[in-house]
């Protein structure tokens, strides 16, 4: 099953606290960016979150909703001040990362 994590960081980048955010079905499930940013807003001290979710499928190439959440999500943070530092892709082979590929700059 497809499931979509944050973690949350201090300035310091130690984590503060870990959240999952939804788990869903084989082929994908639903990111409610409030719930993100709820989460991180309750761990005290958060000022940046690392988005996670796996690929049961084991592809490692972000889909168009990937990258399209992972817009979403870093512009809502800039709003509040809580940056997006990265959004990982985990695999049973390797891992994504959308900071690594310059996919947030």
């Amino acid at each position: 099953q497809e499931e979509v994590l944050i973690l949350c960081l201090s300035r310091a980048n130690k984590i503060l606290n870990y959240y999952k955010v939804s788990k869903g079905g084989t082929s994908g499930t639903i990111v409610d960016i409030k719930i993100i940013y709820t989460a991180a807003l309750n761990a005290p001290g958060t000022t940046s979150i690392i988005l996670a979710h796996n690929h049961p499928s084991g592809a490692l190439t972000p889909s168009a909703a990937d990258i399209a959440i992972t817009k979403r999500v870093k512009e809502a943070g800039i709003i509040i001040d809580i940056k997006l530092l990265d959004h990982l892709i985990i695999t049973d082979s390797g891992y994504y990362s959308f900071a690594d590929e310059g996919q947030l700059n």
